[in-house]
């Protein structure tokens, strides 16, 4: 989990025609991808919480008949474990933004102090041919790249530092970790049958992963219904995996 936003972390200048709550509301902290990817690991995190606590009742090793205060102890330790995720998830947003900044300062240097123009548009290629290729040709995105590379070549560097918007992100996903389970958690508060809140703990989870990917399908223009679906069941397969192996 700690790769996952490792290749990407250039938020986008603006957002596509669909609005969904990941674009309309968190798109003003996040990009959306990273929201999604928040919302995912906080519920899987929460999932495997719950299920495994759950598979110790069923085969004996918990009584079904424990008090509330064992829901809280559940609620407490869950919301623990997936805080201070959030709290690394969201320092890894920072460096991650911050190291992308710095290999796009890389580039430039590689532009600037290259002595044939046909490397440095090679180099400027390798970074934008997988978005371009599909919808250009060749002649066009070669005269594309020459004349990015006389504009890359007058350009002034600016120094590598980490930047308000940064950290607003990092605050945002480490927020964002854990308001995504709240939802989840609170019926290990309401209900005193810790059987039953944990079966209802998880029905809100997967409640939630399809909310996500409901908003996803509608913020890239696809199937909102497919996407939730697909996302809920991607997301209950990892953590039987993860139960499975051991979590």
């Amino acid at each position: 989990m700690i790769h996952r936003k490792a290749h990407r972390r250039r938020p986008r200048p603006s957002a596509p025609p669909n609005e969904g709550v990941l674009s309309s509301v968190l798109g003003e902290f996040l990009d959306p991808i990273d929201s999604l990817f928040t919302i995912f690991y906080s519920i899987l995190i929460a999932l495997l919480f719950t299920l495994i606590y759950a598979a110790l009742i069923y085969n004996g090793a918990l009584g079904p008949s424990m008090s509330s205060t064992d829901g809280q102890k559940l609620f407490l330790a869950i919301l623990g474990a997936i805080a201070a995720w959030g709290i690394i998830d969201g320092i890894l947003y920072a460096l991650g933004v911050h190291f992308a900044r710095r290999e796009r300062y890389r580039l430039l240097q590689y532009v600037q102090t290259s002595g044939s123009e046909e490397e440095a548009a090679t180099a400027i290629s390798d970074e934008l041919d997988f978005i371009l290729e599909p919808i250009t040709t060749d002649e066009q995105r070669q005269a594309l790249y020459l004349g990015m590379l006389t504009t890359l070549r007058q350009a002034k560097p600016q120094a590598i530092r980490l930047q308000r918007d940064d950290l607003v992100g990092a605050v945002s996903t480490a927020v964002l970790s854990i308001l995504a389970v709240l939802p989840s958690l609170l019926p290990l508060l309401l209900l005193d049958n810790i059987t039953l809140a944990i079966h209802v703990s998880n029905a809100v989870s997967l409640l939630v992963i399809f909310a996500t990917g409901y908003s996803w399908g509608t913020h890239t223009g696809t199937s909102p219904w497919k996407t939730g679906l697909l996302l809920a069941s991607v997301c209950l397969a990892m953590v039987l995996i993860a139960a499975v192996l051991g979590g």
